[in-house]
């Protein structure tokens, strides 16, 4: 729980993020990732394939 010191609040750094931190955000980088690299490859084989 947040404490006040000195006239200042005091937080932990999970309580001043609100959230725990989870893989949450990896997974969505590594799935964009994935996806971006997927349509450019279906875009570059449908319009530059010779």
């Amino acid at each position: 729980m947040a404490t006040k010191r000195h006239g200042q609040i005091v937080e932990t750094a999970t309580e001043a993020r609100q959230a725990e931190p989870g893989p949450s955000v990896l997974a969505l980088l590594t799935v964009s990732t994935g996806l971006a690299i997927l349509v450019l490859g279906v875009v570059w084989f449908v319009f530059f394939r010779t």
